[in-house]
């Protein structure tokens, strides 16, 4: 059952790149120095950031743009490639989103897009300052929603290192990775309430090669979320939560969503979070395939929902629910996981009644309910492949006519 994964190699080539570009002296270009910025929270840095990344992407030599310490208020920026050499950006100061919502118009704050051989760095911060947009963004506020921005977008980046980097209180997801290959997001610091909605530490899709390392997620939403059309990538040394846990999907809702494969989550440690580790889909809508799916040595602190496949995903309440869901689940592993559970449901399969689950696999499973009553397992349209230690004894309980709903 494990998954062919390229991902050592992806990572050998990110580190040779970026070896190899720091023996030739790379072009410094200062916002400060060269461009006028000033770290003052109040003059917008947008021009000066875009300025200098122009300058260094065009520049035929290895390049780095260089924000220097201080507060910087930045109102947006869209940082596109090609560039004609490999470039990094080295933020070292603290830069901030306005706070008033009204002030974007999409859902863009900072954005990279069609990027190649790039390396962001430095121990800086991006703080969207989202306090009154979580005030504001409700389930029946979608318009508003939908403008809301994300802290950092990377948009068809490839071969790519994103390192000692915090988001801090975005208004919306923190991290979006669309259509992007190797890249890996290391020793990243994400930060938001625990009641802030909607505010996915790291979301991606459409993606192959991601690399998702030794990172501390707390946040209102899922400390990681992977949606369709992700391959071969590996997420390890996570700490999670506040939040939801790490989860595949939701995927379902959308027409043409393409297959979710080879996903490896390991040495993780996930604290006081509504979901563990987590597999979600729609009932009903559309249909999908998700395989190689293998979450491995995993501790689980007070996780009211430790090891969950929710096949009836519904979320408000709004969705198909007498309808089975058309997405594909097979080749699952659950292994070496141990810790404690919230709620008694500590394992949770609720499978399609029309598509069961195939090649389910729980081995060496720990978890005690930290209440009076004994952790239980509930099973629903699968017969999961057992071994080692199993506690709670797979599939014990009584799965309920309507399982209650996850966020």
């Amino acid at each position: 059952m494990a998954p062919h994964l390229n991902i050592v190699p992806s990572m050998l080539v990110l580190l040779l790149l970026f070896i190899s570009a720091s023996k030739v002296q790379s072009d410094a270009f200062d916002v400060v120095a060269k461009f006028g910025a000033k770290p003052d929270g109040k003059t917008d840095l947008s021009k000066p950031f875009l300025d200098a990344w122009k300058e260094a992407c065009a520049s035929v030599t290895p390049s780095t743009v260089v924000i220097p310490k201080g507060t910087y208020l930045l109102s947006k920026v869209n940082l596109e490639g090609p560039c004609k050499a490999p470039i990094e950006i080295n933020v070292q100061g603290t830069i901030q989103a306005p706070a008033d919502p009204s002030a974007f118009k999409d859902p863009n704050w900072v954005r990279f897009y069609s990027v190649e051989n790039f390396k962001m760095f430095g121990g800086g911060i991006f703080d969207g300052q989202g306090s009154i947009a979580y005030e504001k963004n409700t389930c029946e506020n979608r318009e508003f929603r939908s403008k809301l921005p994300v802290n950092i977008r990377f948009d068809f980046v490839t071969n790519a290192l994103i390192q000692d980097i915090t988001s801090k209180d975005s208004k919306l997801f923190h991290i979006n990775v669309f259509a992007c290959k190797n890249i890996t997001l290391e020793r990243l610091k994400i930060e938001a309430p625990d009641e802030s909605p909607n505010t996915d530490g790291i979301h991606m899709g459409k993606s192959e090669g991601v690399n998702i390392i030794a990172s501390d997620i707390k946040t209102g939403d899922d400390c990681i979320s992977i949606g369709d059309g992700t391959k071969n990538m590996v997420i390890k040394e996570i700490t999670c939560g506040p939040g939801h846990g790490i989860s595949i999907g939701s995927l379902g809702k959308f027409q043409n969503e393409e297959p979710v494969e080879g996903i490896k989550i390991s040495n993780c440690t996930i604290t006081n979070t509504s979901n563990g580790a987590r597999i979600k889909t729609w009932p009903g809508e559309h249909g999908g395939a998700v395989s190689e799916i293998h979450f491995e040595d995993i501790t689980m602190n007070n996780v009211s929902s430790p090891i969950l496949i929710d096949q009836q995903y519904c979320p408000w309440n709004k969705c198909k629910k007498n309808e089975e869901s058309k997405v594909k689940l097979s080749n699952i592993s659950f292994k070496n996981i141990r810790g404690t559970s919230a709620l008694p449901e500590a394992i949770k399969f609720i499978c399609s009644g029309s598509s069961p689950c195939q090649n389910v696999e729980l081995a060496d499973i720990d978890i005690k309910h930290n209440g009076a009553e004994p952790a239980t397992s509930q099973c629903l349209n699968v017969k999961p492949i057992t071994s080692g230690k199993l506690n709670p004894i797979p599939c014990s309980g009584p799965v309920p006519k309507t399982p209650s709903a996850s966020a």
